[in-house]
């Protein structure tokens, strides 16, 4: 090893003769570790990176610095500090406050359904209740079906509870009082009940229904082939009127809002009985009899003028015609259509047309010209119905001199 002056040994490597100049080396330059390189975020990076409150803060800075200088000037600084002060502490506090859980709310069970009958009129003290629960009770051994009855003046009061089954629907008896009965029910679950169902209504009525008869009277004589049978019973009873005297049924409906009911039946001539029965919506039966005669009437027209003497001395003069019609049972006919006429010497025939009206009159009025000449005259009047044919009468007018 080459030493020193001092005697010491020299740590400097010993330069090889020179021979020109040296060869130059290869560098292998090492490659970076990528896990250390770090590219420039550059303003755009900067900002990415900032916290969303510290951005919002930024924000509200820039806001507050902006006012300041403007209130500065108008001179309203104080107030602007309060102001911004409160602001300021009311968004911190609700940044940092900790979320309070709402109360979770008690959840009601679905209401059942109670299956309203066909006919709530009954005349059967019992009932069965048919009622369908939601599905998610079904086979459940805590939840109940509770069950209120509401008469008419009287609150409602349970009167049944039953475990809902393995099915949707159940059957629950019940006993009936005379009258109106209205039926709900709810659900029952660890001491909570549902809202009630529907109320469904049942009536028990075990009284027949009773006939009160307008017309015809027991033992009227009829003067024409058939009657009608008029009267009131209970709302929608079936009706039928039988006349024993021919075997002839005619079936009816009483209306559902007065009970009201009108059946035409045929006549034979003579005596005829029949039997007005009935049934009510609650299966009750009821009956009436009674007899009217077939007479031999027949429509009826009787005409009057106001003059059946009539002088040429004192003519023009008015000259009116009334007639009254009556129908086979000497009843005033309204809506016949009557024709009158008259024929007098001296001028044409006139004729007019009419009605009757509710009390089965009619009238026409003429004037008698003075070209009206002595003799004998007609007064005629026509009466044509619907339901008993026709029928005329005729007066004699005399025309004197």
């Amino acid at each position: 090893m080459p030493t020193r002056r001092d005697g010491r040994s020299s740590h400097v490597r010993p330069r090889p003769p020179s021979t020109g100049r040296p060869t130059p080396q290869r560098v292998r330059v090492p490659v970076p570790d990528a896990y250390r390189l770090k590219q420039p975020r550059g303003i755009a990076g900067r900002r990415r990176g900032l916290p969303l409150p510290a951005r919002i803060l930024l924000v509200a800075a820039v806001v507050v610095l902006g006012g300041a200088v403007y209130v500065t000037a108008t001179g309203g600084i104080g107030s602007l500090v309060n102001a911004l002060g409160s602001s300021l502490s009311g968004f911190v506090d609700e940044l940092t406050a900790t979320p309070t859980p709402s109360s979770t709310p008690i959840v009601i069970a679905d209401a059942p359904v109670i299956a309203s009958p066909t006919e709530p009129y009954t005349n059967q003290p019992r009932a069965d209740l048919e009622v369908t629960v939601p599905d998610e009770y079904v086979g459940d051994p805590e939840v109940r079906v509770r069950i209120y009855l509401t008469l008419e003046g009287v609150p409602p009061t349970t009167i049944a509870e039953a475990p809902v089954g393995s099915t949707i629907r159940l059957i629950v008896p019940v006993d009936l009082t005379p009258g109106r009965n209205s039926f709900s029910a709810t659900i029952v679950e660890a001491g909570i009940e549902s809202e009630a169902s529907p109320i469904v209504t049942f009536i028990l009525d075990t009284e027949p229904p009773a006939f009160v008869l307008a017309s015809p009277q027991d033992g009227q004589t009829v003067n024409r082939d058939s009657v009608a049978i008029t009267g009131t019973t209970q709302p929608r009873t079936r009706i039928l009127a039988r006349n024993e005297a021919n075997g002839t049924s005619i079936s009816g409906l009483a209306e559902a809002t007065d009970g009201t009911f009108t059946v035409e039946l045929p006549l034979e001539p003579g005596p005829n009985g029949i039997r007005l029965s009935g049934t009510d919506p609650a299966g009750n039966p009821g009956e009436l009899i009674f007899s009217v005669v077939r007479g031999s009437g027949e429509l009826s027209a009787n005409l009057t003028a106001s003059s059946y003497r009539i002088s040429v001395a004192s003519l023009p003069v008015s000259l009116q015609m009334s007639v009254l019609v009556t129908d086979p049972d000497g009843i005033p006919l309204e809506g016949a259509t009557v024709t009158f006429s008259l024929t007098v010497p001296g001028i044409p025939p006139v004729a007019k047309e009419a009605i009757t009206g509710g009390d089965g009159r009619a009238t026409f009025t003429t004037t008698l010209p003075t070209g009206v000449t002595t003799g004998s005259g007609l007064a005629t009047v026509l009466v044509v119905t619907d339901a008993f044919g026709s029928t005329s009468t005729q007066k004699t007018i005399t025309i004197v001199p």
